[in-house]
């Protein structure tokens, strides 16, 4: 895992049904972010936000909503996600909504392609985010991306990262998933996506769950870990504009994010959907910093 961090905000909710998640970027620097990292001995650069069109706030047009300001802000994600790649540094994407997953991890992809690495994208998340025009139920999009990244949406979307699809659905393990729109269900069924969800958590536990998802990781694998703050429990995390009840207890997620850290293989980061608008005090960008300082390393002894 790279020491050298390159923070990169991406204010923006234009892929969401609510407002709000344009303000997650600067909650997560108010919650110490960066000098949280920097504590672990890790090397940190905020590279400012990035910028896009606003959100003009209109209807879907053909099952979609706000399409090319969409592809503005993933094209805009994508350019900085992959240089930071290129300089050798583990790009921690701070969203701004879900739909930026296109960009940053067709950048991820990209630079896979170009290393001659396997991928591995942990989807941390209450949805499965694999919906398409004709699926959706709202037309936002940011219920829409892994679908994207296997070809499965608007072309203008689907090349971003130079090939399509941006990425195979065997390289997906999707983590905590509690939440999917019916003809939703029979997609990732027909794809066979692998999911984890919170049954199968109940069942087996978070430790099984985690075993199974990081399982055949080697040195030449890049973990990708998409981490949309919805996968935590509302009662954990509030500040969220799609809260699902029934989601992973603070420990599970710890747990969660210590395994990843175990691994040594993490090499980039998304941080998605939170909406300070909805959230009391900052407490849910507080959760998330203390749960991101777990995923590079911090946990309560030193462990062999």
């Amino acid at each position: 895992m790279s020491k050298q961090l390159s923070i990169i905000g991406a204010p923006t909710d234009i892929g969401a049904g609510s407002r709000g998640a344009s303000m997650g970027p600067e909650a997560l620097r108010v919650a110490n972010i960066v000098p949280v990292l920097q504590a672990h001995g890790l090397e940190v650069i905020d590279r400012g936000n990035l910028s896009g069109p606003s959100n003009p706030w209109l209807p879907p047009v053909a099952g979609y909503r706000h399409l090319a300001e969409v592809v503005a802000w993933n094209k805009a994600v994508h350019e900085a996600v992959h240089a930071e790649l290129v300089l050798g540094r583990l790009p921690v994407l701070l969203g701004g909504d879900h739909c930026l997953g296109i960009g940053s991890m067709s950048a991820v992809a990209r630079h896979c392609r170009e290393r001659k690495k396997k991928l591995r994208i942990l989807w941390l998340d209450a949805h499965a985010d694999f919906n398409t025009s004709t699926l959706t139920p709202s037309g936002n999009i940011h219920g829409m991306p892994v679908a994207c990244l296997c070809g499965h949406g608007p072309q203008e979307l689907i090349e971003i990262g130079g090939q399509v699809p941006a990425i195979n659905p065997k390289w997906v393990r999707q983590i905590g998933i509690r939440s999917v729109d019916e003809g939703e269900k029979r997609f990732v069924h027909e794809m066979d996506l692998e999911v984890f969800d919170m049954r199968y958590i109940d069942e087996m536990g978070m430790r099984h769950a985690m075993e199974l998802a990081l399982a055949t990781l080697d040195a030449n694998t890049h973990l990708h870990v998409s981490f949309d703050v919805d996968f935590l429990d509302p009662d954990v995390a509030p500040g969220v504009g799609t809260t699902v009840r029934g989601g992973p207890t603070y420990r599970e997620a710890q747990l969660c994010m210590e395994m990843i850290a175990d691994t040594g293989r993490l090499a980039s980061l998304d941080v998605m959907e939170l909406n300070p608008a909805l959230d009391v005090r900052n407490a849910t960008a507080e959760v998330a910093v203390d749960l991101i300082e777990s995923l590079f390393g911090k946990s309560t002894l030193m462990r062999k």
